[in-house]
Order: structure tokens, then C-alpha cells, then sequence
């Protein structure tokens, strides 16, 4: 059975990770030359980056924040 597109875990799990305290965004990046999960934070606070896996599905997870994402 061939493993899941990162694309595919990216669109399972947005919801969950949405839901998260702190947590503004997720998007598909590049990390260390490899595709990763970014998960987009209001803030850096020690809370909201514990409930931030660093797994998902084989695919490495990285917080990053960007503050707060408001639309034009």
C-alpha cells in the first residue's frame, strides 16, 4: 500500500490542528530541504507548542510563528 501524499495528511488533519489554541494556519514548506507541515502560530507560547505534534502520518511537523493572519 502506498504511503499517504503529504497533501492528503496536510487536508486530514487541518481541522484538528485548527482547532488548537494559537494556531492561525497550516501549509505544506520546506524544511531542511525536505517537504514538511508548517503549523502557523498567533504566538510562541509554551502551551500551544506542546499540543503541536512532531509527527504526522511519517511527515515532520514545524511550528512557526507568523502572528496573527487577518484577510484583506
Amino acid at each position: 500500500m502506498a504511503a499517504r501524499s503529504i497533501d492528503e495528511v496536510l487536508a486530514e488533519h487541518t481541522d484538528s490542528l485548527m482547532a488548537l489554541p494559537g494556531v492561525v494556519g497550516t501549509a505544506v514548506g520546506l524544511c531542511d530541504g525536505e517537504r514538511c507541515i508548517k503549523v502557523l502560530l498567533a504566538d510562541s507560547t509554551t502551551a500551544t507548542r506542546r499540543r503541536i505534534p512532531s509527527r504526522l502520518d511519517g511527515y515532520r511537523v514545524v511550528a512557526e510563528v507568523t502572528g496573527t493572519i487577518k484577510p484583506r
